[in-house]
Parts: C-alpha cells; structure tokens; sequence
C-alpha cells in the first residue's frame, strides 16, 4: 500500500451502485405511473371519504354512555369516592362483591389512552375528549395484578374501566380509575352516575363499605415500604404469619408475663374491658442492647395475635407512619410495630429543629379513641435517646420493658433451643455457657452455627471440640467486630482495649 493519496473501491460483483438498479435502470424509472396507482389512488380516496362520512358511528366513551343512560344526562349528579393508591387491591375486591350482590346485568367498557389524561365521567358525558384521536376511548379493558395476601397471591385489578349497570328500573355507571402516580395520580377513584333518585351517592357509600368489609389486609401481617423507582409510590407487602411458641421465647418468666399481659392480655380481655370503661389502646416500649431477642418478642407477639392486623414499619418506611396508622385504625385489632423508634423519636433537646415525623408518631397515638384496639409496640436500642413526651401521657408507652443480656439459665436455654437436630457431645453446653457471659442470643445461635461447619462431614454429631473450637474462634481478638455485630462486647473480657497495645 502506497504511502498518502486516495483509495477507490468498487462495489462488490452483483451489488449496484449507489443511484444505479441492478438491471442499470435509474431510480427514474421506477417512478414511472401504472395503471394499477390509479386504482390505488382511487381506493384510499375512497377510504378516505368513506372514513369522515362514518366517523359519527365510531363508539366513543361518550356515545356509550348517553346510549346506557339515555336522555337528561345533564342533570345528573357524578359522585365520587377515593383511596389511597395502595388500596386498589380492596377498591376491587370491595366493587366485585358490591357488583355480584347486586343483582343488575354489569357490562365492562375498557378504556385505552387514559395514562397522563385528567378525566372523569363528567368529562365523558359531555365528549370534552371526544375530538383527541389519542386520548380516552373505548379498548381492552388493561387489568394489573396486586398483591393481596402471602405466597405471591395477587388478584386481577382494573386499571381504568367503565361498568354499565342496569337493575331493571334504573341504569348506573361507575368509573373505577387506579392511581399513576408517575404522573400526579396518588389516589383510585371510583365514580357514579345514575338515573335512580339519589342511587349515585347510595352506590358510591356502599362500594366504599365493600372495600373496608372485603379488605384483603384484613389479619394479615404487613409491611411498608416505597418503590425504588416512582415518585411518592408506597408499596405494601404481605408476610407470612410465624409460628413462634412460648417455650422458643427465651426471656424471664417476668418479662414474659408483663410483655403477655400488656399485649395479648387485653386482647384475650377485650370486651371486660370495655365494660368496665377500661381503654384498650396502649404502647409497649421494648428496649435493650442489640440482641437481646426485641424482634423475636416481635415476631411472638405476632405469631400469638392470630387474626390481628399486623403493620410493621423498618428503616426508610418510617415515614410511612401516616399511612400505617390509617390502616391499622381501619383494620382494629391491629398492631402497629415501630422498630428503632429513636430514628425518629430522638429527644428534641439534644437536636432542636422541626421533627415531623415525631409530631406525626405522637398525634397518631394521640388521635385513636380510648376503645380503639391498636397496639403500638416500639422497640430502641437507645432508650436514652428517646423523646420523654413519648411516655408523658398515658395511652403513647404505657410500659417500657428492658430485654437483657441472658444470664447463666438464659444462656443455657438459648443454647438448647439452636440445637435443633444437632446431637451435641455432653458437657459441651456446660463449657459454652461458662465461658460466655456477657453475650446474646445471636450470639449463641452463631456458635452453635458455627459448631456445625466445623463438624462437617461428622453432622449431625458434633463433638465438645468442635464447640470450643467454635467458641475459640468467636472470641478471639481477630473477631471483635464479629462479636460487636452479634451485640456482644469487643473483647472477651468486656473491657475496653489498651491503646498501648498494637
């Protein structure tokens, strides 16, 4: 190859130039008419002619309905009933037992071109949109699955739909729209329209009584959450109740009667209660060191409410507060669980400044009645952080029950329980629990762990050496930080490192 100049390259055999056919005819040619264009020309003018004369007989929302609800449509009222976005799932199960109980003949109207539009059936009836080749008309109807209890069950909801309802002497309509939160819609929407006197607001009261009454969080233990993606979007899952007995619970017997008492004892009680005037709200307060067992209380409490409704606010979704509280004032019984309150109930001397969701967590314990059945159990592991008007009133923490490190019977116990299949040597457990005061469950459960992995191939016999081993191993120095994230102390001893050592 020659140094500088230019290069030209030949198409490659069979392949015509640029501008040149095959054959060496010019594009010009192919522009030539034909007979047959003209038959073309002629069929879409035709279509076209065809298609404006016709355009009135095309279906619109709008025609649908005057043809269902018939004359006078002005002067119909439009009633309109709304939730927030995460209740989709009970609008719909609430408006499909309404609908079956009914009794009318129902047709479903799907609408296609609803997404970013502001509509409702006022703007239907009166055709507002019905020039928009590109906005609400009559389609498939788009259904969206929902969550509606554990096990990945979920139910089939309608996404925005028109229902056509005629009993025989009056016809209806509703317009069921879930919320778009990608767009500014947060809330689902159901709206009514009827020829009956006074029968639009009569319907709209009572599908909101079917939502609450078919409630599919009803008993259920939930969680709250936002999606990573989609502005203001809260999310609702649904948990698997457990299965906790009391003999799985390793605290004193006195802690575990208060925390009973407190919680399941006014439950078992209820109406005596009422009764005799007694309230039933009341908060429970568990706090101690990391570890100590305040989510296994949790998760007891759970397991021994069967048929309570259970809201459970972790991490980022505390502050979601609002929004679980409204649930559980719905849904009584409930508990609402609060874990590491101190996030957001830090005391407002050591941090002055606005504390929304403080003020938020005390006006909602505040606002329930005294009969309401809402439990509050908040759990810190920072007591000492915690808002004293939190406790001020009776009703917010009625009582605060510390969860201590597990003393020698503790220990003991704990070390039975993490046993499950494992056939551990005698004498094992007595070694273990001599020489780990001072730690928690987590602990124990991580030795007992770790016990198996180094057993291996002799499981489910696990010898006195493989514990110590174990135990060696958790506490040597190397595994402070391991010890400090299974809310023991850094060094063996529990006393704090000597700077002069390396």
């Amino acid at each position: 190859m020659g140094s500088g100049g230019w290069f030209a390259y030949a198409p490659r055999s069979g392949v015509a130039a640029a501008g040149v056919a095959g054959d060496g005819r010019t594009p010009d040619g192919d522009l030539r008419p034909e007979l047959a264009d003209v038959g073309r020309l002629l069929r879409r003018g035709v279509r076209g002619v065809v298609g404006v004369a016709r355009a009135g007989e095309v279906p619109t929302l709008t025609s649908i309905l005057l043809e269902h609800l018939g004359p006078g449509v002005d002067a119909l009222d439009v009633v309109e009933e709304a939730w927030a976005g995460y209740e989709h799932v009970n609008v719909q199960a609430g408006l499909d037992a309404w609908l079956a109980a009914s009794g009318a003949q129902v047709e479903v109207v799907g609408i296609v071109g609803f997404q970013h539009r502001p509509f409702g059936l006022g703007d239907l009836l009166t055709g507002v949109h019905g020039h928009d080749p590109f906005g609400p008309r009559p389609g498939n109807v788009a259904r969206t699955n929902l969550p509606s209890g554990p096990d990945g069950a979920v139910r089939a909801c309608v996404r925005c739909g028109l229902y056509l309802l005629d009993d025989g002497t009056s016809r209806s309509v509703v317009l069921l729209r879930g919320a778009e939160p990608e767009t500014g819609i947060d809330q689902v929407t159901v709206q009514v329209v009827s020829t009956g006197d006074g029968l639009a607001a009569h319907t709209a009261a009572q599908v909101r009584e079917a939502a609450l009454r078919e409630n599919v969080f009803r008993g259920q233990v939930l969680s709250f959450g936002g999606e990573m993606f989609g502005r203001g979007r809260t999310v609702l899952a649904f948990h698997r109740r457990p299965e906790l007995a009391a003999d799985q619970l390793v605290l004193p017997s006195t802690t575990l009667a208060a925390v009973e008492r407190q919680v399941v004892g006014v439950a078992a009680h209820k109406e005596r209660l009422l009764a005799a005037r007694q309230h039933l709200k009341r908060g429970l307060l568990l706090y101690g060191p990391p570890g100590v067992g305040k989510t296994h209380t949790v998760r007891y409490l759970t397991a021994s409410l069967t048929g309570t409704t259970v809201i459970q606010l972790t991490g980022n979704a505390l502050h979601l507060i609002g929004e679980a509280c409204s649930v559980a004032r719905a849904l009584q019984p409930s508990m609402v669980v609060v874990e590491d309150v101190d996030l957001i109930a830090e005391d407002r001397g050591m941090h002055p400044g606005h504390h929304p969701l403080l003020f938020q967590l005390l006006n909602e314990m505040d606002g329930l009645a005294e009969d309401a059945d809402v439990i509050f159990v908040l759990t810190t592991n920072r007591a000492d952080l915690l808002e004293p008007a939190l406790a001020a009133r009776p009703g917010r923490v009625d009582q605060a029950i510390a969860l201590d490190l597990p003393d020698e019977h503790g220990r003991r116990a704990l070390f039975e329980l993490y046993r499950g299949g494992l056939e551990v040597e005698p004498g094992a457990a007595d070694d273990a629990v001599a020489r780990s005061e001072g730690v928690t469950a987590s602990f124990l459960k991580e030795l007992l762990r770790r016990a198996a992995l180094v057993a291996g191939d002799r499981l489910p016999r696990v010898s006195r050496s493989d514990v110590d081993e174990a135990l060696e191993e958790l506490l040597d120095t190397r595994n402070a930080m391991t010890r400090v994230l299974l809310g023991g102390t850094p060094h063996p001893d529990g006393d704090a490192a000597d700077p002069d050592q390396p």
